[in-house]
């Protein structure tokens, strides 16, 4: 039998020919939105800055827009975070500039929490490595208050989002690095365990008793808040909601006495009467050991502050805070002696700390601070801190 064939008559001429309209229309309509170009549509900010722009700029608002690209990190390898605590500019981004450069693998990552609204471009600093690093979410910060913890846990939470992120370095806006990043990096790697400032605080007035049960006083805990965590720990800190509770009711900074810095005044007795708790030096000492997690670290800081400034001549230097290193500072001689440092004696807990670093003996600190801008600049320029 033979196959039915198809016969086509006038019906069948007159679709054919409609089809091919209709495709004549399409690759028309095609061309036409090459020519021309397409436009996505506008979210609610660009379509009022667009409408300001026509009525003549009565937005008074405009949306701040970042003007340049970040710069692009190769997947694929496990990354240290750089987490940036910072007023507003990064005053030795040229010195990290530097020092991130050195890496060409992708093993590293930047986030930069600083006040809001802030964004980083080429106006606000002179490093491609840090453009648009900032987080969206940032919260305002004052020194001794808990927003700065906030800041922290913003940073972390930011930086967890990367899967490739097993380290995570809180880094000050005055830090920096003492080494080169290939030997940064191994030294940070090499270690199973957090490099936690951490030992029991044993100084009456830190401590509030309104914490127990919450918080017994066995776990309370002091140290830096310049820390390096594993991923496991920075997960406690962004999950935490026991601990953070009870620093927000009752761990706060003791109101200063506006003639604070004039040592030959004696402080009225008043001034004394509430707890001085410091936020930032107790809480994730505090939340991990109570956790029970203190056999997981290394319970020292990797960054350098001078605190012994009893002898200063400098009232500037002389206070609650750490010294800072003026350009006069600067020498091949300070930076000598924060590396030779190779043991750290904690007193209340008659414990001495010998610094390793992949089981061998190592200098202590990788970073320090708090250096000016000039002299961030004088290190760098006299390569001081680029060598091994």
């Amino acid at each position: 039998m033979r196959p039915r064939r198809h016969s086509y008559g006038r019906g069948g001429r007159s679709a054919a020919a409609a089809v091919l309209l209709v495709l004549c229309l399409c690759v028309t309509g095609v061309f036409l939105l090459l020519l021309h170009g397409s436009s996505p549509p506008l979210d609610a900010d660009e379509a009022k800055d667009q409408a300001a722009a026509a009525g003549g700029g009565r937005h008074e608002e405009p949306v701040v827009l970042a003007e340049v690209e970040e710069a692009p990190l190769p997947p694929g390898n496990a990354r240290v975070a750089f987490l940036f605590i910072a007023r507003n500019r990064l005053p030795l981004d040229l010195v990290w500039d530097a020092f991130f450069r050195a890496d060409n693998e992708g093993r590293f990552s930047i986030f930069v929490h600083s006040r809001p609204g802030f964004v980083l471009t080429r106006a606000t600093t002179r490093s491609r490595f840090f453009y648009n690093r900032q987080v969206n979410n940032s919260v305002q910060v004052d020194w001794g208050e808990a927003s700065m913890i906030e800041a922290e846990r913003i940073l972390l939470s930011h930086a967890l989002k990367d899967p490739f992120n097993e380290r995570f370095v809180f880094v000050s806006d005055s830090c920096v690095p003492l080494y080169n990043f290939n030997y940064t990096y191994d030294y940070i790697m090499s270690a199973s365990t957090s490099f936690v400032d951490s030992f029991a605080d044993t100084k009456q007035g830190r401590y509030n008793p309104r914490m127990d049960p919450i918080i017994p006083v066995e776990n309370w805990r002091k140290g830096s808040q310049w820390a390096v965590l594993i991923k496991k720990h920075a997960e406690v800190v962004v999950y935490d909601d026991v601990v953070l509770p009870e620093f927000k009711k009752h761990c706060r900074r003791r109101p200063l006495p506006e003639f604070w810095r004039d040592w030959d005044k004696p402080i009225p007795a008043e001034a004394w009467k509430a707890h001085n708790c410091i936020p930032d030096e107790h809480y994730v000492q505090t939340l991990l050991a109570q956790n029970g997690l203190e056999e997981e670290l290394t319970r020292r800081s990797v960054t350098h502050s001078a605190w012994d400034l009893s002898s200063s001549k400098d009232r500037e230097r002389r206070g609650w805070h750490p010294v800072t290193y003026k350009v006069s500072d600067a020498t091949p001689a300070l930076i000598k002696s924060i590396k030779d440092i190779d043991n750290i004696y904690y007193e209340t807990e008659y414990r001495k700390e010998w610094c390793t670093s992949n089981e061998r003996p190592a200098p202590c600190f990788l970073f320090a601070r708090k250096f000016t801008r000039g002299a961030g600049l004088k290190l760098l320029n006299s390569s001081f801190i680029a060598a091994r």
